[in-house]
C-alpha cells in the first residue's frame, strides 16, 4: 500500500489463541477440572478486535488503510505484529508499541458441541489515551473510525472524559469520525458505567455510530434490557427488534448528535437512519457525500436483511458489515448502496469461519450483488414499513418532516 491513507481504523485489538479441541467432553466444568490432562490439538492463531477485523476487511476491500491499535513489547505483541504485516507491511505503521504494557489476548476455549468460553486480558487497550493520537498522523486521512471502547479502561473510566478527548481532537482535524461499540461484562467496571452519559458527551464528535441493538438497548435503557434478558427465549434479545424501537432508539441518538446511525441485528440485517438537519449533515467531514448526493442520504431510515449463505462461522460479522457500510460511504455510494454493501460484506464473511479471510476485494462484493443475490425473509415487526423493489425496507420516518418519533 503506498500513498496517503484514506481511513485510520484504531482501538481494541487482541491475539486469539483458539486450541484444536477434538475429543469430547460432558461439560466445561469436566474439562476444566483440577489435575486433569486433556489432549488437543494444534492451536489456531489470530488477530482480533476492531482493529483487526474492520481494519483487514476494509483494506482487502481496497482501502488504504492505517492500523493504530495498541500493544505491548511483548511476545504476543510481536506476534500480532507478524500476523498483520502477512496483509501488508504498511499496515503496523501506526501501531503502538508500550514497553510498560502487556499485549491484550484471549484463550478461546471451544469443545466442540459446546459454548464457547472465553479467556480474555484486556492489557494494553486498558492503557490507550489521547495522547497515543498525534496530530500528524491523522494527515492525508478521511475517516477515522474507533471500535469498543467498552473493553478499553481509560475510555470509560471519568464518564468517558479521555474518549471525548481523542475525538474531539479528531473532530478538530477535519475528519469524518465513526464509532464502534462492544456489550461489556455487566459485573465489571465497564459493565457499571454510565454508558448513557459517556454516550451524551461523546457522540456530538461522532458522525456515523455502529452499535448493535443489544449494546444500544444496554446502554440507553438498562431497565429494559434487563427485563429482555429476563424474557427472552433461548436468551436471542434480537427477538424484541421491531420498528418501532429502533426508531425510538435512533431518534434519541441522533438527538445527541450523530449524524447517521446504524444498528447492527445480526442475522436480521442492518438498520440506518439518519439526521433531517442539512446543517449538521454538511459537517460530517472528509468522507461525507457530496452535495448533490445530499437528498441520497438525508432524512432516511432503512432496513436491509441480510443475504443467503451457508454460514461457517460468525466471528467478525459485525465488524466486517461495518467495513462495508464504511467503504461505501468513503467511496462516494448512495445510502442504500452504502447498506447493500454492508450486509454484503457481512454475508462474504460468514461464508468462513475466521474474521476476514473471506472477504473479498469490492469488485467480487458487488458483481455478487448485482447478478441477483437472493435475500432472507425478515421476521422483524415493521408497522408501516414497506418493502422497495431492490429488496430495502423503508421505514415510516423516511423523508418525515419531523425528526421525532411519531406515535404509532
Amino acid at each position: 500500500m503506498s500513498g496517503k491513507e484514506e481511513v485510520i481504523v484504531a482501538g481494541h485489538i487482541c491475539l486469539d489463541i483458539i486450541p484444536t479441541m477434538d475429543e469430547k467432553q460432558s461439560s466445561l466444568a469436566a474439562l476444566l477440572s483440577p489435575g486433569k490432562l486433556v489432549n488437543i490439538g494444534p492451536a489456531v492463531i489470530s488477530t482480533g478486535g476492531a482493529v483487526s477485523n474492520t481494519g483487514i476487511a476494509l483494506y482487502r476491500l481496497g482501502s488504504k488503510v492505517k492500523l493504530m491499535g495498541k500493544i505491548g513489547a511483548d511476545p504476543f505483541g510481536e506476534a500480532i505484529l507478524t500476523l498483520l504485516r502477512q496483509q501488508d507491511p504498511s499496515l503496523v505503521e501506526g501501531m503502538i508499541v508500550s514497553p510498560e504494557a502487556n499485549s491484550s489476548y484471549s484463550i478461546v476455549i471451544s469443545p466442540p458441541n459446546m459454548d464457547r468460553m472465553f479467556l480474555h486480558s484486556t492489557g494494553a487497550n486498558d492503557t490507550y489515551a489521547a495522547s497515543d493520537l498525534k496530530q500528524e498522523q491523522l494527515q492525508g486521512a478521511k475517516l477515522f473510525h474507533f471500535g469498543y471502547p467498552p473493553l478499553m479502561k481509560n475510555m470509560f473510566e471519568n464518564e468517558g472524559a479521555e474518549l471525548v478527548s481523542l475525538l474531539k481532537k479528531v473532530k478538530a482535524s477535519g475528519l469524518t469520525v465513526s464509532l464502534d461499540m462492544a456489550k461489556p461484562d455487566p459485573e465489571s467496571a465497564a459493565g457499571r458505567g454510565n454508558w448513557r452519559e459517556i454516550l451524551t458527551q461523546a457522540l456530538p464528535y461522532v458522525d456515523v455510530f455502529l452499535p448493535s441493538f443489544e449494546e444500544i438497548v444496554y446502554m440507553l435503557d438498562r431497565e429494559r434490557y434487563d427485563l429482555m434478558e429476563k424474557t427472552a427465549t433461548d436468551g436471542d434479545l434480537l427477538s424484541y427488534a421491531d420498528g418501532v424501537l429502533l426508531a425510538q432508539l435512533s431518534a434519541e441518538l441522533i438527538q445527541m448528535g450523530v449524524a447517521i446511525v446504524v444498528i447492527k441485528l445480526g442475522e436480521h440485517g442492518l438498520y440506518v437512519r439518519t439526521t433531517s438537519d442539512e446543517k449538521r449533515f454538511a459537517r460530517i467531514g472528509l468522507s461525507s457525500p457530496q452535495q448533490n448526493q445530499f437528498d441520497d442520504w438525508l432524512n432516511c431510515e432503512y432496513i436491509s436483511t441480510c443475504y443467503e449463505v451457508d454460514v461457517v462461522g460468525t466471528t467478525g460479522a459485525g465488524d466486517c458489515t461495518i467495513a462495508g457500510f464504511l467503504f461505501g460511504l468513503t467511496r462516494g455510494l448512495t445510502l442504500k448502496e452504502s447498506l447493500q454493501s454492508a450486509v454484503g460484506v457481512g454475508a462474504f464473511n460468514v461464508e468462513q469461519a475466521d474474521a476476514t479471510s473471506g472477504i473479498p476485494e469490492w469488485t467480487a462484493v458487488r458483481d455478487r450483488m448485482n447478478k441477483g443475490w437472493k435475500k432472507r425473509a425478515t421476521s422483524l415487526k415493521l408497522v408501516n414499513w414497506h418493502l422497495h423493489e431492490d429488496l430495502i425496507w423503508i421505514g415510516p420516518y423516511h423523508k418525515s418532516p419531523k425528526e421525532s418519533v411519531r406515535s404509532e
